[in-house]
């Protein structure tokens, strides 16, 4: 592990992994990284999101079936084949992988939690509340796998699990009020991170009106350090 990696290196290196070593995870290096994931800005300074740490084998076990049934519910086995064919293929060969070992590889598996209702008064059923209701969530989580990395660990943000939410609280013994966004398995990682492929910035922004070039020039160059 390496605390002395920059933000930078962090950023632009830090790729989703779903294929993970077995190795177990420090308890001090855990904690640190979910105290890193407690650092993100989040609405009224709340702090309504909850972390549930599955380390016990069996749970882990149960868990990953559970994920790996709502994966077969989401992309029908007879679709696999033709998935694997299509542009997207290598990502999906690493989803299913994942869902295929999620419940053995990673030694930890995190349930991002929040409590609380998902919208309430005015709010509710409205198209703000809709696409606002991880907003507090989500920067925790990414908060998370930066601070992973600086310890060498990886992992991905992942959903699926929605699908059969009620199965998985009821085995974990999480109340009604409390609702789930993101299980995230975490380890020291098979494959290498970075460096990363994405889309140069003048691609994907816009200056003052949609479709406005926004000057070049930026990019990995212009980071500090």
């Amino acid at each position: 592990m390496d605390e002395r990696i920059g933000l930078f290196e962090a950023l632009y290196t830090n790729r989703a992994i779903r294929r993970f070593r077995t190795d177990p995870i420090p308890d001090a290096v855990l904690s640190k990284v979910i105290e890193s994931a407690t650092q993100a800005p989040n609405g009224s300074n709340r702090q309504r999101w909850r972390f549930v740490v599955i380390r016990d084998p069996d749970l882990r076990r149960r868990v990953g079936e559970v994920y790996r049934r709502a994966m077969d519910e989401l992309i029908p086995p007879e679709d696999v084949a033709k998935d694997i064919q299509s542009v997207g293929g290598p990502l999906f060969r690493a989803s299913l992988y994942l869902a295929e070992h999620i419940g053995a590889e990673p030694p930890v598996l995190i349930l991002i939690c929040q409590e609380g209702s998902l919208a309430s008064g005015r709010q509710a059923d409205t198209v703000l509340a809709a696409r606002s209701r991880g907003a507090s969530v989500y920067p925790a989580v990414q908060n998370l796998l930066l601070a992973a990395r600086a310890f060498g660990l990886g992992g991905c943000l992942t959903t699926i699990h929605l699908i059969h939410e009620e199965e998985i609280k009821t085995m974990l013994g999480i109340p009604e009020e409390v609702n789930t966004f993101a299980l995230v398995p975490l380890g020291y990682p098979q494959d290498r991170f970075g460096p990363l492929r994405r889309r140069p910035v003048e691609d994907v922004t816009y200056l003052d009106r949609w479709g406005a070039s926004f000057p070049a020039g930026g990019g990995r160059g212009a980071h500090p350090g």
